[in-house]
């Protein structure tokens, strides 16, 4: 039989996963934000590097299973590709726009 799956403990669980996130890694337009300056470069290496340590977590963790190491279940590794996924789609879609963005402002005329 298939429970039924609770909003209310969903949201509870996702928030608490946020608070979680954000604690374990301070962005660093806050490290910035005294000085008043954010670097956008530093920015974008920094979220690129996360979605590749995203990916070869993931990657760690499928060959682990797949060579029958007992302390890794299939729905951890299921969890970390489907991470390793968004991350990667919202990485393109982020760089999609920077695209338009850098096509837009060269279109203008001065």
């Amino acid at each position: 039989m298939i429970k039924a799956i609770d909003p209310n403990q969903l949201l509870t669980q996702m928030r608490a996963m946020q608070t979680q996130a954000n604690q374990t890694m301070p962005m660093p337009a806050e490290q910035n934000l005294s000085s008043g300056r954010v670097d956008f470069g530093d920015l974008m290496k920094n979220a690129v590097d996360k979605v590749n340590e995203t990916q070869q977590t993931a990657g760690q963790l499928r060959t682990a299973f797949e060579l029958g190491d007992p302390n890794v279940n299939l729905t951890d590794v299921m969890i970390a590709s489907q991470k390793s996924s968004v991350a990667f789609e919202a990485t393109i879609q982020v760089r999609n726009k920077l695209i338009e963005a850098y096509q837009e402002v060269m279109r203008m005329s001065i």
